[in-house]
């Protein structure tokens, strides 16, 4: 390999690489999304969604030689672009290079066992899912979503490549795009979901259908807040013979 591939590129450097690249593809009609964590120390992110989302990604070992690099990278505003598709991310970095790095990670669907699990909790209690909207973390999912068997995928339902020469396993590259997913779910916890191929649709629409039909089975029991016609008459005196 060449020698600059192994030289440092101070951050100013790459921060003006970057908006060359946005401008350059700016020009030509694309607009980038980049990601930027604008926490100070600590965590990148800041909800329970995107802490534990690195969380997950950190108690791996195979992957902690690169993830601090990767860290940095996001804090630098290097991570030009980043999409969420069903099982897929595709993204781009900008490196040394003037080109940016192309990165495509793909995740595995949820398999079908705690698919099944995550429906019938979620759809138990509506204010599961509307926590959820809110970026917050129902207690009652804590037992679904970590641990073994939870919800994070593993290693082995990762797969990721990126077109830098770096002969390594997880560049700095992809691990700047793993810590990016974290932001993201920052902004929309969904986003998960969609990584693990989760119907939310089909999601809330069951819920919805659930809790319907709750209040259609209580509808007809009686209930010591409701006055019948005499309780009414008593309450307000009125003589209706």
């Amino acid at each position: 390999m060449s020698f600059e591939h192994y030289k440092s590129t101070s951050v100013s450097e790459l921060q003006r690489l970057a908006r060359d690249s946005a401008n350059t593809a700016w020009k030509k009609g694309k607009k980038y999304e980049p990601v930027i964590s604008h926490t100070r120390s600590g965590s990148i992110c800041t909800s329970w969604w995107g802490k534990s989302w690195c969380e997950n990604l950190e108690q791996y070992a195979d992957y902690g030689n690169r993830l601090e690099r990767g860290r940095r990278y996001v804090r630098n505003g290097t991570l030009l672009d980043l999409n969420i598709k069903k099982g897929s991310v595709n993204a781009l970095v900008q490196g040394s290079r003037r080109k940016p790095y192309s990165v495509h990670v793909r995740i595995d669907p949820l398999p079908e066992k705690q698919m099944e699990e995550l429906m019938n909790t979620c759809t138990k209690r509506v204010s599961s899912l509307e926590a959820l909207a809110h970026g917050e973390f129902p207690e009652e999912l804590k037992g679904v979503f970590r641990g073994k068997g939870g919800l994070f995928p593993t290693p082995n339902e990762i797969r990721f490549d990126c077109s830098c020469p770096d002969w390594a396993y997880m560049c700095k590259h992809v691990a700047c795009v793993m810590y990016g997913i974290g932001v993201k779910l920052d902004e929309n916890p969904f986003y998960f979901f969609e990584l693990r191929g989760i119907d939310t649709e089909k999601l809330l629409k069951k819920t919805v259908e659930n809790k319907v039909a709750a209040l259609l089975e209580n509808a007809s029991q009686s209930s010591e807040r409701i006055l019948d016609d005499n309780q009414i008459n008593e309450l307000f005196s009125l003589d209706l013979d």
